[in-house]
């Protein structure tokens, strides 16, 4: 084992690579979902943290602790950026140092060889210099530091060693459920080092970390599901299916850690087809490389677990569950952000122990550690100029997957609100090759928004006469026709949105605030409320079921609405100034049953 000075040197090298290596995205701009991700106006306040915690579907997932951290980073430094990339920079460092510590305890050689990999390979830059992926820094860090303290209560059975590493695992959990899996990967290590399993000795222990990653797993599917429900039907797969997804998924994946070259935010989604043949020899071929690591374990456990590890870690994200991002892809790189130190650790301890063999370990392992660390803190550094700001994402997308339809439509909508038209217009065009639907819906998103609301209809009807049921459509083409005075028409439109998708919240919104328009707030409010069922942290919907309420004669209840939206959104003056009036027609008017 290493000193623990060098260890604290090599560690503060490596901050300093890593550091310099992300350094083009220092300073980079928020992209895509940042801005939805990071602590909203709204939830500023005290009150605001609160909710973070105790109401669910305040946020878009149900992860406490990182909403937390931004909650504190931008009390401390604003809305900057810049902070928000160094402090998950600073995250993945801590990981690395975590892997090493873990690799040390472990005794496994090659650990700082590892480490490098870890800190500096490309396929972690998704996570480390997106912003919204601070979710896998963090968590990270905590699962992190959850193995290690586990792994010493494995080896010593102390008490304190288990109750910091149940603790440490529930904060990775409020900080991102993929870690689900993480117990079973211990298990594994248990069965490395002693090359058996045993019931009460390893197993029992896990019963508290299983029953928590079951439980944290059961929450955040219920609260993700009002976000996949309506795309689900576009992820209705049968279970023979779902393994020809996992098995191409896992090369796929294997393939980018082993050879991280032409790396994509978002890559192509291949189409799954069971009457196809060689689809089949994706999950074939896994079991097969499965059964010959298992076969090799008296000469070396250490593949055939490295492998389980990795497989395991990266499971929740394999296809047998359905993940909103599969609407764009089956796979990404930040998914295995943990999972690849499965392969990496086999890979750089082979390395290493190779080179004692021949005894060349004096140059064969400097060299090699030089080499590696260098190309990929060249590739790393290359990677992270994507994310300086939307565009430059977006644009290295399509360029990398000229078939992204997401990137072409998304970077239309951004060029047309800046009046780059004739650059939106054929970012439109090329999207209208694989998603038509989509590419004339949110065409018709950019004119509304600047106002044109004749040519928006004919975008919209133009999608629908694609994709007849694409609920969003309707909904928004109700949206033009209200405020076109075609409110005949906008109701057909929202209700057959609702038909495609009756929990469809804005809809819900969209059709009540159209009855109370039309002197039927009674049936509004009904709306209204299903609306809030769905997503009850609308701070408009309460403010506009406290007014159909109130224009229905319900003072108290309005005020009860409107105060809700106040503790939603407490810098909303308007409504405040409408608190304020139902308030004195409190006093002035006798409340209604």
């Amino acid at each position: 084992m290493a000193p623990p000075k060098r260890d604290w040197l090599f560690c503060l090298i490596l901050a300093l690579v890593t550091i310099l290596a992300y350094k083009p995205a220092w300073h980079g701009e928020l992209v895509w979902d940042d801005q939805a991700n990071i602590t909203t106006p709204d939830l500023r306040s005290l009150d605001g943290l609160r909710r973070v915690w105790f109401e669910l579907r305040t946020t878009q997932q149900y992860y406490p602790l990182l909403y937390t951290s931004y909650w504190i980073q931008q009390r401390l430094w604003g809305d900057s950026p810049t902070s928000y990339h160094i402090v998950n920079i600073l995250l993945h460092i801590g990981c690395a140092v975590l892997v090493l510590k873990i690799l040390r305890f472990l005794r496994i050689p090659g650990a700082e060889l590892v480490t490098i990999i870890f800190a500096l390979h490309p396929v972690n830059v998704e996570t480390v210099a997106w912003i919204t992926e601070r979710k896998n820094t963090l968590s990270g860090l905590f699962a992190l530091a959850s193995t290690l303290s586990y792994l010493k209560f494995d080896d010593g059975r102390n008490r304190w060693s288990y109750i910091f590493a149940v603790g440490l695992f529930v904060l990775g959990l409020l900080s991102k459920t993929a870690i689900v899996t993480l117990p079973l990967a211990w298990l594994v290590i248990c069965w490395w080092k002693r090359g058996a399993i045993a019931l009460r000795r390893d197993i029992m222990p896990l019963i508290p970390f299983l029953f928590l990653s079951a439980a944290a797993g059961l929450m955040t599917s219920w609260v993700e599901y009002g976000n996949i429900a309506y795309k689900a039907r576009s992820l209705d797969f049968s279970l023979l299916d779902r393994c020809l997804i996992a098995g191409r998924a896992f090369w796929f994946q294997l393939s980018k850690v082993l050879w991280p070259s032409n790396l994509m935010f978002i890559y192509p989604r291949w189409e799954i087809n069971s009457a196809v043949w060689w689809q089949y020899l994706f999950p074939l071929a896994t079991l097969a490389l499965l059964a010959v690591l298992w076969m090799v374990r008296r000469s070396s456990k250490g593949p055939f677990a490295g492998m389980l590890i990795y497989i395991l870690l990266l499971l929740p994200m394999l296809g047998f569950l359905n993940q909103y991002f599969f609407v764009f892809s089956f796979v990404s790189d930040h998914w295995q952000y943990l999972a690849c130190l499965g392969i990496i650790t086999p890979c750089a301890s082979g390395i290493v122990q190779l080179a004692k063999r021949l005894n060349w370990e004096n140059w064969l392992e400097p060299a090699t550690t030089l080499l590696i660390g260098g190309v990929l803190f060249v590739i790393t550094s290359q990677e992270s100029h994507a994310y300086t700001n939307i565009e430059t994402l977006f644009r290295t997308t399509i360029a990398r997957n000229p078939a992204c339809w997401m990137a072409e439509v998304n970077l239309g909508n951004i060029l047309y609100q800046t009046n780059r038209v004739s650059e939106a217009m054929d970012l439109f065009k090329l999207a209208e090759r694989t998603q038509p639907a989509v590419a004339h819906y949110s065409l018709g998103n950019s004119l509304f928004n600047i106002g044109r609301s004749s040519d928006a209809i004919q975008q919209y009807r133009e999608a629908l006469r694609i994709d007849p049921g694409y609920a969003e459509v309707h909904s928004n083409l109700g949206n033009v026709l209200f405020q076109t005075g075609r409110v005949a028409e906008a109701m057909d439109e929202y209700k057959e949105a609702l038909r495609i998708y009756p929990d469809f919240a804005a809809a819900h919104n969209n059709l009540a605030s159209l009855l109370v328009q039309t002197d039927r707030a009674s049936e509004a409010i009904d709306h209204y409320k299903q609306s809030l069922r769905i997503s009850p942290n609308s701070a408009d919907t309460h403010s506009n079921l406290g007014a159909a309420l109130a224009q229905m004669g319900r003072i108290p209840e309005a005020i009860e609405e409107v105060k809700a939206a106040l503790r939603i959104n407490p810098y909303d003056s308007g409504v405040r100034n409408n608190l304020t009036k139902l308030k004195k027609m409190e006093k002035t008017t006798p409340a209604k049953k």
